[in-house]
């Protein structure tokens, strides 16, 4: 059963009026008489058509320099009475109650203020209290009543009144709760996340935009992103973003992050299989390509400079999933086009949460995000050898690459490009052979490259195995029990070494 109610009366009070002058004109037009308040009950006014004041209603001035001006029993009253309870209808009468069947409500905008960076006093004024009330209040009787808690949700409420007139199904009234206590979940969120600060004493996250995904991980699960992607990307091509492309996106925006110089990387399944820094992009690509042109295939690209028409025309010879960049020639975007389901993201300049978050049992696990990014101030030389200055170029390049890496890594490195790294091993001993393999089937030479370590070395086998390789300088977090074993190898087969005293795990 439909159970339709007929709007007759309809409260209003936003403080954002774009849009809404459509809304009320298809009101008027379906015999509905307009309740509001202040500058709301102005705009109506000035549309020219008739609307009773809130405080000729409740004989209540608005009150506490606009604090109080909606919460009287003739207005709650209104929204909240049972229209089929006997009781209820009788104390309508008696109290002489006038039923209010749709609220039009929306609430201060408390997170920008925050954001602009107001002073408390202007932020705590920002606290809807007339406004949350009313829509949780229209919201818990939704049997009789319509409640719209938001802008965004000022079109659906026109498709209905375009295809029904002044009248709501049940299906109609519960969807536009639903929508309302999304709303207010995430405002109460927002307030409480602000007073709690870096203390952390509970987790409230309420994030309303929805991108649906393709599938899951795998195609027989299926997934959705929560967040606003489109304020990180303009897609300007290509189909829809799957699961795993917005993992592989984020670890490829994660890594790009910590480049300042011409810089193009390739990642397959959240780590780089190609990556170098050049004086121009062309030849970046060139040499992250050549890192190792096999996984490359289906990977996810991405460069932190434009990209021009010869940059992409040498790019196109490859076939890859994702390609992200802050700008790309217009040429350039006509020669990426032509793979229809090829993705093309420009990257837009958004600050990036500091915090991260992922599930874990039967809750949530939330750290701090890794963004030390360690620089040559921070390195401590342990061996005899003092490392050249290329030497400390390529291994702050590599530290950068393996604290990007999946535990427990490996990366091989020289002259600011990727020779070869081994990821996600459960030995660290395994992780540098897999490096060392890969670095040879790709035709790398060695000798005078450079390792780093996402954790110190628990033993001086690995660092014996990468310089029998050729390996000539390492940077590693040091820190374990027989780190004086490793040093002295160092120190008897001319090794330099560094250490940063920060672990990089990753997982």
């Amino acid at each position: 059963m439909d159970n339709k109610k007929t709007i007759k009366t309809a409260l209003i009070s936003v403080f954002h009026k774009e849009g809404l002058d459509e809304i009320i004109a298809m009101l008027h037009a379906e015999g509905v008489s307009f309740l509001s308040t202040g500058g709301t009950r102005q705009f109506i006014e000035s549309l020219g058509f008739p609307c009773q004041a809130v405080e000729d209603l409740t004989s209540y001035p608005s009150i506490l320099g606009g604090r109080v001006k909606t919460l009287h029993p003739k207005v709650f009253g209104g929204i909240l009475c049972r229209r089929y309870n006997k009781q209820d209808q009788n104390e309508m009468a008696q109290y002489e109650i006038p039923e209010i069947d749709l609220v039009i409500v929306d609430l201060y905008p408390f997170e920008d203020t925050v954001a602009s960076g107001a002073a408390e006093q202007d932020i705590i004024e920002k606290i809807d209290i007339g406004g949350i009330s009313l829509i949780r209040a229209a919201a818990k009787n939704f049997n009789d009543v319509v409640v719209v808690a938001s802008k965004s949700q000022y079109k659906p409420l026109m498709d209905m009144l375009q295809s029904q007139g002044a009248h709501s199904t049940l299906a109609d009234r519960r969807w536009f709760a639903k929508e309302a206590f999304a709303v207010s979940s995430a405002y109460d969120s927002a307030i409480f996340n602000y007073f709690d600060g870096d203390e952390i004493s509970a987790y409230r996250c309420a994030v309303n935009q929805k991108m649906p995904l393709r599938y899951g991980e795998n195609p027989h699960q299926k997934g959705c992103f929560f967040g606003d992607f489109n304020a990180m990307f303009t897609q300007i091509h290509g189909k829809g973003i799957s699961y795993n492309n917005l993992l592989d996106i984020n670890a490829a925006v994660d890594l790009i992050n910590e480049f300042d110089e011409t810089t193009f990387a390739i990642l397959k399944h959240n780590n780089a299989c190609g990556i170098a820094s050049r004086s121009t992009l062309m030849q970046a690509w060139v040499d992250a390509l050549a890192c190792d042109s096999v996984s490359a295939y289906g990977g996810v690209l991405i460069a932190n400079d434009v990209i021009d028409k010869d940059v992409a025309e040498e790019i196109n010879k490859i076939f890859f999933e994702v390609i992200i960049a802050p700008k790309y020639t217009e040429d350039a975007i006509e020669i990426l086009c032509q793979k229809k389901n090829r993705i093309i993201l420009i990257r837009k300049d958004v600050e990036m949460p500091k915090m991260q978050v992922r599930s874990a049992l039967n809750g949530v696990l939330l750290q701090e995000k890794d963004l030390d990014v360690e620089t040559q101030s921070d390195l401590k030389q342990v061996s005899k050898k003092t490392p050249t200055a290329q030497e400390i170029e390529d291994m702050l390049f590599a530290n950068k690459l393996v604290k990007n890496s999946k535990s427990n890594s490996i990366v091989l490195a020289k002259n600011k490009q990727l020779c070869a790294s081994g990821v996600g091993q459960t030995s660290r001993v395994d992780a540098l052979k897999q490096a060392i393999e890969k670095a040879k089937t790709f035709g790398f030479d060695l000798h005078g490259a450079v390792m780093a370590s996402d954790a110190f070395f628990p033993f001086p086998d690995c660092v014996e195995i990468a310089n029998e390789a050729g390996v000539t300088a390492v940077i590693q977090p040091g820190g374990s029990m027989r780190d004086d074993q490793t040093f002295q190898y160092c120190d008897e087969h001319g090794v330099a070494m560094v250490t940063t005293g920060i672990r990089h795990f990753k997982h």
